[in-house]
């Protein structure tokens, strides 16, 4: 079958090395070498101790790590992470703060699915639970869903969110992050022409492609130079034998992870290195920065095949959200139907994925909008990653959005839910 031996012989690969890490491990640190000191069985127990960790992170979903947040009495209030619907391939998952009552400010983050987890935005959970009642997109990895459910490509994403938006109701504040700004602006016009009391109150855009030929990236030329038999050729595999869904077509976790490092090698090859070099001098910790960095990094996921050969066809090579002509489930989506949303957009000066341009081309689409319901916000000296994480997300745009979200709520943000500092996560 088409790719299933590639995709088991990546998988023996990463096994492999986790293996020799461990026993690299496990052979340098015997008390008997204390007999012959010498630096190199330090460092052979370093190696082995980073090695068996990265590659074992590779096929591990990360934790939300988000145990409590301080609430205004005073009081250290726990988090629990509860799942409100569950579907196939991804799931709408609440963030409850125990013992604090409802906040006006209702926030459903939707989270990229671009090779990693929706832990990736972690941070930005943590900084707006203090403030909001929040809620997110859990995306499930494609290896662990069985072929029978079916396929998955950009028109079922964007019905998953209308499916969301529509359980939470016509209060809700959306902020979409990255890859799925454009599918999150299709759903919100889907909605504003089908079932008009289901859109959400708010929606902000943060750096994603809306527009992909208004700045030309890297990202954007490598769709132009590439036809999609290529492309097809290339990546996708089916999955092994050794999870559910064996045998569906994926863009595999671990070649999206090749690509993600290769773009800057020289510094994660350093990064690296100095981890290994800490660890023999025994200046290594559980969660240092490069842990905790390292341990989201690594951990990808499998996207379905149709999803991303979809996502590079439409949103990229024919620009359908761009040119206003994106059609789901046989239903043509008309952006201008969206007359009540009040619609922000975000970006980074240093945005080398989305640059400035791709996504503020959202309000010019908007042509049933005041201007009254529009913002746009340029974050200077702020990259991809910095705008929904970081100093950057925390001291400047974290504020600014939920100031656009007090300026649209429908009476006004009570006293009590007005934005607080926060620390950093």
């Amino acid at each position: 079958m088409k790719g299933m031996m590639s995709y088991d012989l990546m998988e023996s690969i990463r096994n492999t090395n986790e293996w020799m890490g461990a026993s690299a491990r496990a052979m340098a640190s015997y008390p008997i070498w204390g007999l012959v000191p010498h630096p190199m069985f330090k460092a052979m127990s370093a190696w082995g101790r980073v090695t068996e960790r990265s590659f074992a992170r590779m096929v591990i979903k990360p934790d939300w790590g988000i145990r409590s947040i301080p609430g205004i009495d005073g009081r250290d209030h726990l988090v629990n992470v509860e799942t409100l619907v569950d579907r196939p391939f991804g799931s709408l998952v609440h963030f409850k703060v125990s013992g604090r009552a409802p906040m006006s400010r209702r926030v459903l983050l939707v989270a990229p699915m671009s090779g990693h987890y929706a832990t990736l935005l972690r941070s930005t959970v943590a900084s707006l639970l203090p403030d909001c009642e929040v809620y997110i997109t859990d995306w499930h990895n494609a290896r662990d869903i069985p072929v029978s459910e079916g396929k998955f490509d950009i028109e079922d994403y964007t019905l998953y969110l209308v499916d969301f938006m529509r359980h939470l109701g016509p209060d809700i504040n959306v902020i979409a992050v990255c890859q799925p700004a454009p599918l999150t602006l299709a759903a919100t016009a889907y909605l504003a022409e089908v079932d008009p009391s289901a859109q959400p109150r708010t929606l902000t855009l943060i750096g994603g492609p809306i527009d992909p030929d208004a700045a030309p990236t890297e990202v954007t030329d490598f769709g132009r130079r590439v036809t999609m038999g290529q492309l097809e050729h290339m990546i996708i595999q089916r999955v092994g034998f050794k999870y559910k869904g064996a045998g569906r077509l994926v863009y595999p976790g671990l070649m999206q992870l090749a690509s993600f490092i290769s773009m800057n090698s020289e510094k994660h090859s350093k990064a690296f290195q100095d981890k290994i070099i800490g660890e023999a001098q025994g200046r290594g910790s559980e969660h240092d920065h490069h842990n905790t960095f390292y341990d989201e990094y690594l951990s990808v996921m499998d996207m379905t095949g149709e999803f991303y050969l979809s996502t590079v066809e439409r949103i990229f090579k024919s620009r359908e959200i761009a040119r206003n002509c994106f059609v789901v489930d046989g239903k043509m989506v008309d952006i201008g139907k969206i007359t009540h949303v009040a619609v922000k957009t975000v970006e980074g000066t240093n945005d080398d994925i989305s640059a400035p341009g791709q996504c503020i081309a959202a309000l010019a689409l908007c042509t049933g909008l005041p201007d009254s319901k529009k913002a746009s916000h340029l974050e200077p000296g702020a990259g991809h990653y910095g705008i929904f994480a970081g100093k950057s997300w925390r001291n400047n745009i974290r504020p600014l959005v939920l100031d656009f979200i007090d300026q649209n709520a429908a009476n006004g943000a009570p006293a009590a839910n007005k934005v607080k500092p926060i620390r950093a996560v």
